[in-house]
Order: C-alpha cells, then sequence, then structure tokens
C-alpha cells in the first residue's frame, strides 16, 4: 500500500518519551559586567515550544495525526504550560502523569544578534521512574490499547528517566502482543531494552556508539545499520547522518538518501521532526522508502528555521513537488525494487536514458518532452566507468555525481538512477516503464529494451533531437577556443 502527499489521514499515534518545555529568551549582549568579566544580557522577548518528546508531538500535530501521549511532568508551572499546549492540540493526555516529587523539564535558550545561542540553562529531574509508577503506566497503557488500538507508538528517549528497561520493554512486548509497530528515537547505549522494536532511529554519532563502529564511508555506515539491526532483532534501522543524509538499512536492502536540506541555520529539534515525519508516514500507509523521503524533506525544511520549529504537510508537498531523487541502482535490491512499482503503480511511468555530461539545450528540451508523456519521469544515468567504455578515456567530463545533481535540478526529472552496465536493459526490467523514450537519431529495431516494453503493453516513443546541440559540439568549441 502507498500513501499520497494529498490525502493524508488521522493516523492514531501514541508517543511515549521525555517532554519538556524549551523557552528562548531574545536579547542582546552589548556589555561586560562591572561586577565580573562576564557578558550581560539584556533580555527582549520571551517564548516557549514544546520540546524533547513533546517536539514529535507538535511536529505530528502539525502533520495533522490523531496523537496520544504517555509521559509525566512535575506539578509546577512548566508542567502546566505543557498541558495547555497539548490541550491547544487537542492531544489525548489520559496517560499524561502530574507528579508532585519531580521537576518538569526545562531547557532556556539565550538567543543574541542573528539569534545566535549564547548561553543554555537547563532545570531537570533526569532520575529513573520508581517499579510502582512504571507498572502503574504500563497496566494504563493496557487499557488504552484494549480500548482504542492505536497505528504505531513512537519511543522518543532523552534519557530524563522515563524510559528504563523495565518501562521500555513493557511498552515494547505489549506492542508486539497486540501487533502494533514500535519506532524509537535512540539514545541509550544499552541498546537490550530496545530489543523487539520495529525499527530504531540513531543519528550517526549514536550508530558509532551503539554498534562500537567507527563508521565513515557509505558502505561503513550501512554495516553498522545491519549490526545494529540484527543484534537487537530489529526490522529496520534508520540512520541520520546530518548533511550527508540518511540510511535505511532493512534485511536484504539498503537505501540512502542525500540530505535536502539547502541551507542550515540551526539543527535543534531535527531529530524529532524526522522521527515524527516517518511515524505519520508509516501510519498513513507510504512505503518505507516513501517514509524516508519525505522525513528527509521534513528535516531539510526544520533545519533552515531558527530554533525548535514545526513543519507542515503544505511545507512538504511544496518542497517535495520542487525535488527529484537521486538513487544509486546499488542500493535498489530486494524489496525496494518492488516498491518502486507498488509507489507508482497507478501511474504512466516514462523512462529513458544517456550519459548527459554537459547538460545543455538540447538535452533540457528532449527530457521536457519525454516528461509529457507520462507521470513519472525516470532518467537512466550511465555511471561514470560505462561512460569511458562508450566514449573513451576523456569522458565524462563530469563525475557521475554532479550529472546526477545537475539533471535533479530539473523538476520535470522524477527519479536519477546511475547504472553501470553499457545499455540500460537490466534497469528497464527492474524499472518497467510504461513508455521508453529515446532520441531521433535511433531507429526503433534498436532501441534497447523496446521489446521488454512492448512485451507489457507499453509503448516506444523517438523524440527528435535539437539540430546543432550535443556535447561532442561543445567540447569541440572549447578546444578550438584554447
Amino acid at each position: 500500500m502507498s500513501g499520497s502527499l494529498n490525502d493524508i489521514r488521522a493516523g492514531k499515534i501514541l508517543v511515549a518519551g521525555d517532554i519538556m518545555l524549551d523557552t528562548y529568551f531574545t536579547g542582546d549582549v552589548g556589555r561586560i559586567s562591572p561586577e565580573a568579566p562576564v557578558p550581560v544580557f539584556k533580555k527582549e522577548k520571551e517564548r516557549s515550544v514544546l520540546g524533547g518528546a513533546a517536539n514529535v508531538i507538535s511536529n505530528l500535530y502539525a502533520a495533522e495525526q490523531d496523537v496520544s501521549v504517555m509521559s509525566f511532568t512535575g506539578n509546577d508551572e512548566a508542567g502546566d504550560e505543557i498541558a495547555e499546549f497539548f490541550r491547544r492540540m487537542n492531544v489525548n493526555t489520559d496517560l499524561l502523569f502530574r507528579l508532585n516529587d519531580r521537576k518538569t523539564t526545562v531547557k532556556t535558550r539565550f538567543l543574541a544578534g542573528n539569534s545566535q545561542q549564547v548561553m543554555r540553562m537547563d532545570i531537570e529531574d533526569s532520575s529513573p521512574v520508581d517499579e510502582n509508577l512504571c507498572a502503574q503506566m504500563l497496566s494504563k497503557l493496557r487499557e488504552k490499547i484494549s480500548a482504542e488500538r492505536f497505528d504505531l507508538i513512537l519511543l522518543s528517549d532523552y534519557l530524563k528517566g522515563l524510559l528504563t528497561y523495565d518501562f521500555t520493554q513493557g511498552v515494547i512486548k505489549l506492542a508486539n502482543e497486540f501487533s502494533i509497530p514500535v519506532i524509537v528515537d535512540v539514545k541509550d547505549p544499552k541498546t537490550e531494552k530496545y530489543y523487539g522494536a520495529f525499527l530504531l532511529k540513531p543519528n550517526l554519532n549514536e550508530l558509532r556508539t551503539l554498534t562500537g563502529i567507527n563508521a565513515r564511508t557509505d558502505e561503513e555506515i550501512i554495516s553498522a545499520a545491519n549490526l545494529l539491526r540484527t543484534k537487537g532483532g530489529h526490522k529496520y534501522v534508520l540512520a541520520t547522518c546530518g548533511p550527508r543524509g540518511m540510511v535505511l538499512a532493512g534485511e536484504n536492502e539498503s537505501y540512502f538518501i542525500k540530505s535536502s536540506a539547502q541551507e542550515v541555520f540551526d539543527v535543534t529539534g531535527a531529530g524529532d521532526t524526522t522521527i515524527a515525519y516517518f511515524a505519520a508516514c508509516m501510519a498513513n500507509g507510504f512505503g518505507m522508502h516513501e517514509c524516508v523521503d519525505i522525513a528527509n524533506t521534513a528535516a531539510g525544511i526544520q533545519v533552515s528555521k531558527v530554533g525548535t520549529s514545526l513543519v507542515y504537510w503544505r511545507e512538504i508537498r511544496s518542497a517535495m513537488s520542487r525535488k527529484a531523487i537521486h538513487v544509486d541502482q546499488k542500493l535498489l535490491k530486494g524489496k525496494a525494487l518492488n516498491e518502486f512499482r507498488k509507489t507508482h503503480e497507478e501511474q504512466r511511468v516514462v523512462f529513458t536514458n544517456g550519459c548527459f555530461d554537459i547538460l545543455h539545450a538540447g538535452h533540457v528540451k528532449y527530457l521536457r518532452e519525454a516528461a509529457k508523456l507520462g507521470e513519472v519521469l525516470v532518467v537512466g544515468l550511465n555511471s561514470d566507468s560505462s561512460v569511458k567504455r562508450l566514449k573513451g578515456e576523456s569522458r565524462p567530463v563530469n563525475s557521475q555525481e554532479d550529472r546526477a545533481e545537475i539533471l535533479c535540478a530539473l523538476g520535470f526529472v522524477d527519479y536519477v538512477v546511475i547504472f553501470e552496465e553499457d545499455t540500460p536493459l537490466n534497469l528497464i526490467k527492474i524499472i518497467q516503464p510504461d513508455v521508453l523514450v529515446k532520441g531521433g537519431d535511433y531507429t526503433p529495431d534498436k532501441v534497447v529494451g523496446a521489446d521488454f516494453v512492448a512485451s507489457r503493453g507499453g509503448e516506444l516513443f523517438i523524440i527528435p533531437f535539437v539540430k546543432g546541440k550535443s556535447t561532442t559540439n561543445i567540447i569541440k568549441k572549447i578546444e578550438e577556443m584554447k
């Protein structure tokens, strides 16, 4: 089943984790105190937003989901403020406990010129919950699940005392009993407490700590993620790698996507946004790769904002409509291959291929015309080694990464897939396009894959090239100018 960005429903999601209040003091540092050699912060404005697991809830609210919370706060002013936030967002608080013997976690950040963070002050009590409270919360959870089933349970661990081993295992075992997937935003290096969860989401540093592998290359990151997955009895591990992007590791498959962030202003809350939108997509029936794509887009939007901020579906839709997805064929294995056709089973898929070494007006016009023949345009891109075999040792002029990046910038291109072979036949059999497109220098009997596409009821289109426009001519002109 595949979800739709234009048809989002309110999935029932329970968030269990450490909730807190993020307070921002905005002001100016313009002098040094006469009492001591320290800067004086002059406060001008103050605002508070939900933080930690509560920020995950805020993003799920922005994602139009039906959210319940399982956590605790102190019976104090900050706890009252959090409860009021939840009331306004219509979050179900049946499993929210107000405790007299604990303080609500509050993080206060001091922002000076250009929203630069100059200091942070924390108020917290991170001691583990006692056994009686743990048993009481799990009992209430069983009653809640029995009364109204959740689509998904999300554990957001900030190591502030709620997600102890007993409590975490209690939630996971109870969820598995009712066949409810559990996804975890992981912080604790003691991974045994997360055993049996459907998916674990560490960042890159956490992945290294959890596995003892100093993963640096893509292959090492995938290997470490798979080690963590098998060790913890998880179906998937989603490792977020900052500006490098994200990797989803599952049995017999790996999926790597580059970060969609154009400008990083503030990384605060990016992990919360990622896990929230991943959960919202799962609850809406998106394929796992689609969940990663959308969560990656949401994180890219979030880091372009100041502080702990919300991301809305309208922003996701806008961003997704402008970008293409650069997919390395080597990562399309096992279930990933099936997911492409499932994702686009009701759409007319168009496929074309080429080297696209120096992108020119002829290429752009050709690809634009190809895109008009269907709803999804997939461009097969010859790898560097493939181009060398076809064009000679002096080619390509631009690397496969650069060529893919340029193609992805074209709004009418939906996917770019790098292939290693001299012909795209294997890729065509994987993609199973409805329309195959080639340039005007080909005759139908010479088009690789035409027979396969026709056997599935597909069509072949030959699009004339723009006269005088070619990479070879551009290279010759440059050489003449030397």
